[in-house]
């Protein structure tokens, strides 16, 4: 891909008015804390010397007081703070990174996934990620200044994201599109160089308030394989050997040293604000589910709704057609199959009519109800008691009951009142 070739913009003294303040922050992003580790792992072993003599045999008064001096240097290294001496002219000031500290520990991380030609930077604000969404169309119109108001160029918001301590990543990229239609990204490297020049980088400090500028690069199988070979600076080199055999996801997850409370604070706030972006995620899809759920229920009411009517009008639509029938036969003789349908008919007539069938059994299921309701009568005349919840359950179940039989009353006094309308029109 070519270089980048933006004109370099005049300078200006536009200021958004966002009214942003400065603190301090810890520097963000996977790439600064792995060059971070590599340029101590260069550091010169004249420290490591030092350090040495200092926890073991510094030589200050020559008599025991040195041994004591020694043991209070030892604590010193373990805590990762103060200031020690070798000699009376020589000092050495202790940090956590020093190989005695006993606050270390190995994590792991994700792997950067985003490669150099998606051309993704993110700039870190000093502010909460609603002011940052609020001004993101100025902070669009501002690059777009300081890019030179090129009409083939545009800046793209990737996204927005909330970090801890009150701190805003938003990511982007810029993207040309030239009058023949062919569109590209510039890489994240280009786009990175171009905002760090000075000119550009002390605009971006003062009229957008940028705390940090990252590039979103994932790391080379090169520079990959030469962080894991080498153990930082301060960590055990059988402690970092085990932590890459401990890897859970060696394709995904990559082992990061914490040295130190700070960075394990640092830590426990990330993991915080990616649990809570993950909750209020999670929050929004049961809203959604809720929602669809609602829906569904409200499409199957009227998908009964719609049933009940289709089953109405086909009821209409066979009366219809048994009147048009009628008429249209009207002045014919019964045919065969007319007198074949006649005799089950009355077949059928004879059975739902027959003692033993259905007409007899609601009959006798009718009595037996009003003997139960004569019954409970009786028991309730003569002094028995029945709990409240027995009685509405009792209650119920006869309601239901009743309902059912009323209902296959209804039923076969539609029929019947069918069957002898057919009867009736056959005998014409």
């Amino acid at each position: 891909m070519a270089s980048f070739s933006f004109s370099k913009p005049t300078a200006t003294t536009t200021s958004l008015g966002f009214g942003f303040g400065f603190g301090s922050a810890t520097g963000l992003g996977l790439n600064s804390s792995i060059n971070q580790l590599q340029q101590q792992q260069l550091q010169g072993s004249d420290n490591l010397t030092n350090l040495a003599t200092c926890v073991s045999v510094p030589v200050i008064f020559g008599d025991e007081r040195d041994a004591l001096i020694a043991k209070w240097n030892q604590i010193q290294a373990f805590w990762g703070r103060g200031k020690g001496y070798c000699s009376q002219s020589n000092t050495v000031t202790f940090t956590p990174e020093n190989p005695f500290c006993r606050f270390k520990a190995v994590g792991y991380s994700c792997m950067p996934l985003s490669s150099n030609e998606d051309g993704l930077v993110s700039f870190i604000f000093n502010k909460k990620v609603d002011e940052i969404s609020h001004y993101q169309t100025q902070i669009i119109d501002t690059l777009s200044k300081l890019l030179g108001n090129k009409t083939t160029l545009s800046v793209c918001v990737d996204a927005v994201k909330p970090l801890p301590d009150d701190k805003t990543e938003l990511i982007f990229y810029i993207m040309e599109r030239q009058t023949t239609g062919i569109s590209r990204r510039f890489t994240a490297s280009d786009v990175y160089n171009f905002l760090h020049t000075p000119n550009i980088l002390s605009q971006l400090t003062q009229q957008l308030l940028v705390h940090q500028i990252v590039p979103k690069v994932g790391l080379s199988n090169e520079q990959l394989n030469n962080y894991l070979e080498n153990a930082p600076s301060g960590i055990d080199p059988f402690l970092w050997q085990q932590a890459k055999l401990d890897n859970p996801e060696p394709d995904s997850l990559i082992p990061v040293p914490m040295v130190g409370f700070k960075e394990l604070h640092q830590r426990i706030k990330h993991q915080a604000q990616q649990t809570h972006l993950h909750q209020t995620r999670l929050k929004v899809i049961c809203d959604d589910l809720t929602e669809l759920q609602v829906k569904h229920a409200n499409m199957q009411a009227k998908s009964e709704q719609y049933k009940r009517k289709h089953r109405q009008l086909s009821h209409q639509i066979l009366k219809a057609m048994v009147k048009q029938e009628v008429g249209r036969k009207m002045g014919y003789a019964i045919q065969a199959d007319e007198e074949q349908l006649r005799v089950n008919l009355e077949a059928v007539h004879t059975e739902l009519n027959a003692p033993t069938q259905f007409k007899g059994r609601l009959n006798e299921m009718m009595s037996q109800i009003r003997m139960q309701h004569q019954m409970l009568s009786n028991k309730c005349e003569s002094g028995y008691e029945i709990n409240d919840s027995l009685k509405t359950d009792i209650e119920q179940h006869l309601k239901h009951q009743q309902e059912g039989i009323q209902y296959l009353i209804t039923i076969v006094r539609d029929d019947m009142e069918d069957l002898k309308i057919i009867e009736d029109e056959l005998q014409k």
